[in-house]
C-alpha cells in the first residue's frame, strides 16, 4: 500500500521538487506581501504553515483534477500512468482531494474563519476547471485559451496564500500586490509550456503537447514570451518595493539561460534539450520568486 503511493508521488507528484518550488513561493507570497505592507520581517511560523500546506494541496489537487479530466485519454493513449494501469483508483484520489479539501478548511478556520470564502472561489473554479468550463470542444479547438482559463488558477492561489498575511493583520490587500499575482500567472505558464515541449521523437499519439499544437519553434518562442512576461510584471514588483536594480541584475543572467536553452533546442530538438526547458522553467520560477521573497530580507539585514 505505503509503496504503491510512493510510486505514484514520484510519476505524477513528485513531493520533493514540487514541495520546494511551493514552498519558496509561499515563504516569498507572504514576504512580499509584509514588505508592501512596510514590513520587512521573516513571515510568522503559524502563517507560512498554513499556507505552505493549503498550498501544496491545492496543487496536489489539481493533479487528481487532472486525472479525472483526462481518463478517457490516458486510457486510450497513455495506458502506462498509474490509473490505466491500475497502481490506483480514481476513487481513492478522490477521497484524497476530500481529506485535503477538510484539512484546508480546518486551517483556515484556525488562522483566520475569513480566509473560508477564498478558499471556497478556488474549490469552484476548480471545479470549472474539472468540467472545463462547461465548453471542452471550444476549449479543445483553442489551446492557447484553454492554457489561460486554467493557469488563471495560479493568482486564485497567490491571492489565497498573501491572505495568509495581509487578512490574518487585518489590512486591506495593497493594491501593488495585483503584480504579484500576475507574476504568478505568468511563471505559471511558463512551467506549463516548459514542461509540455518535446523532441519530435518522443511524441506520443493523441498527447497533445505544445510542441506538437505549435511546432518546436512556436512552442519555445512562446516559452521566452512567457518568461520575458514573468520578468517585465516581476520588475514592476520589484519596482513597488524598492528593489528594481537588483532584480534586473539577478534574473538578466537568467533571461540569457533561458534565450540559450531556447535556441539550443531550436537548433537541435533532442530530448535532453527539452528537458532542460523544463529544468530552466523551474530555476526561472525560483529565482524570480526569491528575487520578490527572499533577497530584500537578505538585502535589509
Amino acid at each position: 500500500m505505503t509503496n504503491r503511493w510512493w510510486i505514484y508521488q514520484s510519476e505524477r507528484f513528485p513531493l520533493a521538487t514540487h514541495g520546494l518550488l511551493i514552498a519558496v513561493f509561499s515563504f516569498c507570497a507572504l514576504t512580499f506581501s509584509s514588505l508592501l505592507r512596510g514590513h520587512a520581517a521573516l513571515p510568522q511560523a503559524t502563517g507560512l504553515l498554513v499556507a505552505f500546506v493549503s498550498a501544496l494541496l491545492f496543487f496536489l489537487q489539481l493533479r487528481i483534477a487532472d486525472e479525472f479530466k483526462d481518463h478517457w485519454e490516458d486510457s486510450r493513449y497513455r495506458p502506462y500512468r498509474p490509473v490505466p494501469r491500475g497502481l490506483v483508483t480514481l476513487r481513492e484520489l478522490g477521497m484524497i482531494a476530500i481529506a485535503g479539501a477538510l484539512v484546508q478548511l480546518g486551517l483556515a478556520l484556525y488562522l483566520k474563519s475569513e480566509l473560508v470564502p477564498l478558499l471556497m472561489i478556488i474549490w469552484i473554479y476548480m471545479f470549472l476547471m474539472l468540467r472545463e468550463f462547461f465548453v471542452h470542444r471550444w476549449l479543445k479547438a483553442h489551446p492557447f485559451a484553454y492554457m489561460c482559463s486554467h493557469m488563471l488558477i495560479m493568482p486564485l492561489i497567490t491571492a489565497y496564500i498573501t491572505a495568509c498575511d495581509w487578512l490574518v493583520e487585518d489590512a486591506i490587500p495593497p493594491p501593488a500586490l495585483l503584480w504579484f499575482l500576475a507574476v504568478s500567472f505568468f511563471t505559471g505558464i511558463v512551467l506549463e509550456i516548459g514542461r509540455k515541449i518535446r523532441a519530435p521523437h518522443d511524441e506520443e499519439f493523441g498527447v497533445e503537447t505544445y510542441s506538437a499544437l505549435w511546432g518546436p519553434r512556436n512552442a519555445v518562442i512562446a516559452w521566452f514570451g512567457a518568461f520575458l512576461m514573468a520578468f517585465a510584471v516581476g520588475l514592476v514588483a520589484a519596482e513597488r518595493i524598492g528593489l528594481g536594480r537588483p532584480f534586473v541584475a539577478t534574473l538578466g543572467v537568467m533571461t540569457v539561460v533561458t534565450l540559450l536553452s531556447g535556441w539550443q533546442f531550436v537548433r537541435q530538438p533532442l530530448t535532453r534539450r527539452a528537458k532542460a526547458l523544463e529544468h530552466v522553467s523551474g530555476m526561472g520560477a525560483l529565482l524570480i520568486y526569491l528575487s520578490l521573497g527572499a533577497m530584500p530580507l537578505v538585502l535589509s539585514s
